[in-house]
């Protein structure tokens, strides 16, 4: 009896254990296979998307640093980077090439959808990738460097192709891409479609969507910028959109050139109108807004003072119209000053970062009309005599009530007002009121023959 319960006691409880695991597993209606959701998401591999869609500028660069910081903070399988973009600023390219190469997440390029491109700019950000791929229908390259602002000479010329020739030619060999076809995108602006692309070595694969391309690259081993080879678990990955913070969300809004000069030209309206209609209020607050919005804007951009001047000089021109009225020549040269500075306000390698023709001349000429028309009219209104209030009384005629030796009182404006004359005026004689003092009158005869003999 004893021997048995000590073997109740020491055996006894992983028997149980044991029995009761046998009853869980025996059970029915229990789905020994079921996961929970949760467990499930936690298991299935995340690719963190970021749409690199439009010019390459500073914005686009802290939009793409805060995604791949995202993507590391969340401990993503990968990042795809969706390319469409005509390319931008060098030093904005630079950035994300260098946040890219940096990334503790596998990045993915793909220029897509169909008829998109990554050129220029996007050219070197699609080679700096740890995966590129391009959509069928799409291209790359034309990434000749331009200097801005001023013409470049043969040894500047050369030094600055060399310096970016060197730099995609580091990036591609490391990367197991054709540094020489990527260098040719650089000194002979050739570009490349996603077929050329792919059999000469510049891209690793053709994707007709990021889930294709998430299907294409999944159990794929890849060797990263700094050699160590990952290989890619994207079976089912959950691929989710990165929006950026409320802040980028605004400002990629008003950061284009068109939308900067128009806010720049309202604002300037709002506070000129403001300062000859003293008191409407809402014209300055709003003006003040949108100038400040139009400035931080173009503040991003690289900017051309000879357009910045030319801006101010076609406002110059507006109030010497108004001022002088030489019937629409100098508002005309003020028109042609604007249109012109807004043309070649922003220094930019492409057309699609500079203020298009159809905005300057849609903003420049009612900009023009208005201003120097409200301006007309605050300086005949400044121009114009007083005709109410005591200042209104100087200059009126009026008619004596009783003799003026020196004072008396005199019929003007409709009222009577007492007056003093320093010469004598006979009752009913026409006078001329010189001054207001409080309620007094100084006035002088208007008729020689009506005055008082002495």
């Amino acid at each position: 009896m004893r021997s048995a319960e000590c073997g109740v006691r020491s055996g006894g409880l992983p028997a149980a254990v044991a029995a009761l695991a046998l009853l869980v597993l025996l059970a029915p209606g229990v789905n020994r296979g079921a996961v929970s959701p949760a467990a499930e998401a936690a298991r299935q591999p995340l690719v963190l998307e970021i749409d690199l869609d439009g010019m390459v500028h500073p914005l686009t660069a802290e939009y793409v640093e805060q995604g791949l910081n995202k993507a590391a903070a969340q401990h993503a399988e990968a990042v795809l980077l969706r390319l469409s973009t005509p390319g931008g600023l060098d030093s904005s390219m630079r950035a994300i090439v260098e946040k890219i190469l940096a990334s503790p997440v596998p990045v993915m390029a793909w220029v897509g959808p169909s008829g998109s491109r990554a050129a220029s700019a996007g050219f070197v950000i699609l080679l700096s990738c740890d995966v590129a791929s391009m959509a069928p229908g799409t291209n790359t390259g034309a990434a000749h460097p331009v200097l801005l602002g001023e013409k470049m000479d043969e040894v500047m010329k050369q030094k600055v192709e060399q310096d970016a020739a060197a730099y995609v030619r580091s990036i591609a060999g490391k990367r197991g891409r054709n540094p020489d076809l990527a260098q040719k995108g650089i000194l002979e602006s050739k570009s490349f479609t996603e077929t050329e692309a792919l059999k000469e070595r510049l891209i690793d694969v053709v994707a007709d969507s990021p889930h294709d391309l998430l299907a294409k690259m999944d159990g794929k081993t890849i060797r990263r910028f700094d050699g160590r080879q990952v290989t890619l678990r994207l079976a089912n990955a959950r691929l989710d959109d990165y929006t950026g913070s409320a802040r980028y969300e605004f400002l990629r809004h008003i950061i284009d050139p068109n939308i900067a000069f128009i806010l720049l030209a309202l604002g300037a309206l709002g506070l000129y109108i403001e300062f000859t209609h003293p008191g409407l209020i809402v014209p300055g607050v709003a003006g003040a807004i949108m100038l400040v919005l139009g400035m931080f804007a173009l503040s991003l951009l690289p900017i051309n003072w000879t357009g910045a001047l030319l801006i101010v000089l076609a406002f110059v021109f507006f109030v010497l119209e108004a001022k002088f009225m030489t019937h629409g020549v100098l508002a005309a040269g003020g028109i042609a000053a604007m249109v012109i500075g807004a043309l070649i306000l922003i220094n930019a390698p492409v057309p699609e970062m500079k203020v298009k023709l159809t905005t300057a001349l849609s903003v420049a000429i009612p900009l023009g009309v208005i201003t120097t028309l409200l301006l007309r009219l605050a300086i005949q209104a400044w121009k114009s005599k007083v005709t109410t209030g005591e200042a209104g009384l100087v200059d009126q005629i009026g008619t004596a009530q009783t003799d003026l030796a020196p004072e008396g009182k005199i019929f003007v404006h409709g009222e009577i007002w007492n007056a003093v004359s320093s010469t004598p005026v006979l009752r009913g004689a026409r006078v001329r009121v010189r001054a207001v003092e409080g309620l007094l009158l100084k006035v002088e005869p208007e008729g020689e023959e009506l005055r008082v003999k002495s």
